[in-house]
């Protein structure tokens, strides 16, 4: 007897694989969502309670199958109220995302985002002169100098790269490194460069920022304490004291990526869905 395959591909079919992969969707990303507060321990306190019920249900415990469903069908409002600040803070990141936005726009929007916050730290230490020295993780990854540096992991606002390089503080020695707009550590320690042509008046820092660039693809930021003079480096080669217009010009031709077209709205649709299931929890 042969088997029909055609058979299966029914709709009935369909909508059960359907209901099966979006219940997983919104189930994978809610423990996503609730990973690392303490609604995973009342979390699964209801697991338990709801084991509890099917148990005393199949041994016929009927006193306790009574109580076990009170429980439950009260468990609801009990939910909202402990639960609240998840709900919130999920329905927040939901009306952060427009389902029909390009996902590209997104992207440059963070990126001008970016390169906005590091303009407003550069100004601000430029004009104090304080030194800093910032890298961007480009294609080539700086995982080996991570590991040097203490971990923050925290987006990049212009307020907190100052913090990190005022003077005296815990983390103003070393390297800032930046990657996917975040800010992953800082403190961290970058291979010095024996590059003859940088000028003696260059400080570690600078030598600091020409030698990740030998070694990897890397932009770096420094800003000197001496003169408070912006410099960039990167594939070995570094602009000297360059100004707020040069070097935003600099900055956004290789970080912001350019502005495409918008795609068909389906597309746009199903990548904000994505785009929603995928946000970082304290973005």
């Amino acid at each position: 007897m042969q088997f029909d395959f055609a058979s299966l591909w029914t709709w009935h079919t369909l909508s059960v694989v359907l209901d099966v992969l979006i219940t997983w969707y919104f189930i994978y990303h809610l423990t996503h969502l609730i990973k690392g507060t303490k609604a995973v321990q009342l979390a699964n306190g209801i697991i338990l309670i709801m084991v509890a019920r099917v148990l005393a249900g199949w041994a016929q415990l009927t006193t306790v199958t009574f109580i076990l469903d009170q429980i439950v069908s009260w468990s609801v409002i009990g939910i909202i109220v402990i639960f609240q600040p998840e709900i919130r803070r999920g329905l927040e990141r939901l009306g952060r995302v427009s389902l029909f936005s390009d996902s590209e726009n997104s992207k440059r929007e963070q990126q001008e985002k970016l390169v906005k916050e590091l303009d407003k730290a550069i100004q601000y230490m430029s004009k104090r002169r304080i030194g800093a020295l910032i890298t961007l993780e480009q294609k080539t990854g700086l995982e080996e100098y991570v590991e040097t540096g203490i971990k923050l992991d925290a987006l990049v606002t212009g307020e907190l790269l100052i913090n990190i390089f005022i003077p005296n503080t815990p983390l103003h020695d070393g390297a800032v490194i930046i990657k996917n707009n975040r800010v992953q550590v800082a403190s961290a320690y970058l291979p010095l460069s024996d590059n003859a042509m940088i000028p003696k008046s260059l400080g570690t820092r600078h030598r600091a920022a020409v030698g990740i660039s030998e070694v990897t693809d890397a932009i770096t930021v420094v800003v000197s304490e001496e003169t408070g003079g912006v410099t960039i480096t990167r594939n070995g080669q570094f602009m000297v004291d360059l100004s707020q217009q040069e070097y935003l010009k600099y900055l956004r031709a290789e970080l912001v990526t350019e502005e495409k077209k918008k795609q068909p709205w389906p597309i746009r649709l199903a990548r904000g869905i994505w785009n929603w299931g995928h946000l970082e929890l304290g973005g």
